[in-house]
């Protein structure tokens, strides 16, 4: 990294995103004694959440604290909830933005809006964190950037042709009456059922059959929030599953597109098909300080730390230990005492008041031995 001049104030941490784990962390930060931290934001806080469809909403019910210490399912932060702060069971991406950016300004986190990372790399003792204005200087980085910027257009032929539900701002808008859907998990159901009660025709496709996967692995059957709208009857009447049916290729001829499957079957629509096919995520920007682990996800430390470039660690859904998925906001956030630990230790604080933190954790774990399905 050269040719960029360093600011001259060195951050203990520097985290990157503002969204549910870029926030979630920092609280930890704050509660573990770290005041000299800064947080790069691209965008502004939550705006992932924000940018999506105007009809999505959280699979994960929200219920404020109750007497016996379960938290809130989709709180980032001890002592908050965006059930009792929104008054919303299942919060849309916008209103759930709103709530982060209440946590944001009630513990007074140090984000910077509009600063795009476009490179981390470690030189000596410190990182430097490359932006599109300077460059900053911090003795830890916590990768918080999540991954709903970052769609994954590959997978078949043609797959660039279409397009993928995090683009779509809203169902209702689309223009057309016969959509074909690709990916039969949480966002391509959830694209059938809106475009459904839109009294639009859709097709369903996906490789697997997902929605009767007899599993409580939340990270391979579907959500109960999900299932339910199966069943209304405006997407059982306006929606045609085809379970176990791959796509092979989706190709453009004049005004139509078609979609080609595994058995040689073809299917016609004059609009371009939705791709409900997950995201790359954003810790490929650095995957260049860690290891990778045999399925191609980032190898980590106990404390969530790259094994090879110390001081670097990854928070958020693109976090895995063994097995464990920690991709929606109930599982990973209880791995933001973990990392706030970490890093308090290696700057030499006790870090005390995170053992409530800890607590919330060993809570967590004894809750879920298995992956969450996040919705993509």
């Amino acid at each position: 990294m050269t040719g960029t001049n360093s600011s001259e104030v060195v951050y203990d941490v520097a985290v990157v995103g503002a969204g549910a784990a870029g926030v979630g962390v920092s609280v930890a930060l704050r509660h573990a004694g770290i005041e000299n931290f800064v947080i790069c934001e691209r965008h502004t806080v939550g705006a992932s959440f924000a940018a999506w469809p105007a009809e999505t909403r959280f699979i994960t019910p929200s219920y404020a604290t109750n007497s016996i210490g379960m938290l809130d399912l989709n709180s980032i932060a001890i002592g908050t909830s965006p059930a009792f702060s929104l008054g919303i069971e299942h919060p849309t991406g916008e209103a759930y933005a709103a709530h982060l950016r209440t946590v944001a300004r009630f513990f007074e986190l140090p984000v910077r809006p509009d600063t795009d990372v476009m490179q981390v790399a470690k030189v000596g003792d410190h990182f430097l964190i490359k932006t599109a204005r300077e460059t900053l200087q911090a003795r830890n980085v916590i990768w918080a950037a999540g991954e709903f910027q970052y769609p994954r257009l590959t997978g078949f032929a043609g797959s660039q042709l279409c397009r993928h539900t995090a683009t779509i701002p809203s169902y209702q808008e689309l223009d057309g009456d016969d959509f074909i859907v690709v990916g039969g998990y949480e966002s391509g159901v959830d694209a059938a059922f809106h475009l459904a009660c839109c009294d639009k025709r859709v097709r369903l496709f996906d490789k697997d059959c997902p929605w009767e996967e007899e599993s409580s692995d939340p990270s391979v059957s579907l959500s109960p929030f999900t299932l339910e709208r199966m069943r209304d009857d405006r997407f059982m009447r306006q929606v045609e599953l085809f379970p176990n049916t791959p796509v092979e290729s989706v190709t453009h001829i004049d005004s139509t597109y078609e979609v080609t499957v595994e058995d040689g079957g073809r299917f016609q629509t004059c609009v371009p098909p939705l791709l409900a096919g997950g995201f790359e995520g954003s810790h490929k920007l650095v995957a260049d300080l860690f290891e990778r682990r045999d399925d191609g996800s980032l190898l980590l430390s106990e404390d969530d730390e790259s094994t090879i470039v110390p001081g670097i660690f990854l928070c958020g859904p693109a976090v895995r230990h063994n097995d464990h998925v920690f991709c929606f906001i109930f599982k990973y956030r209880q791995r933001f005492a973990v990392v706030a630990k970490a890093v308090a230790t290696s700057l030499g604080l006790p870090a005390e008041q995170l053992e409530a933190y800890r607590q919330w954790g060993m809570y967590l774990d004894d809750l879920s031995c298995c992956g969450v399905q996040c919705a993509c």
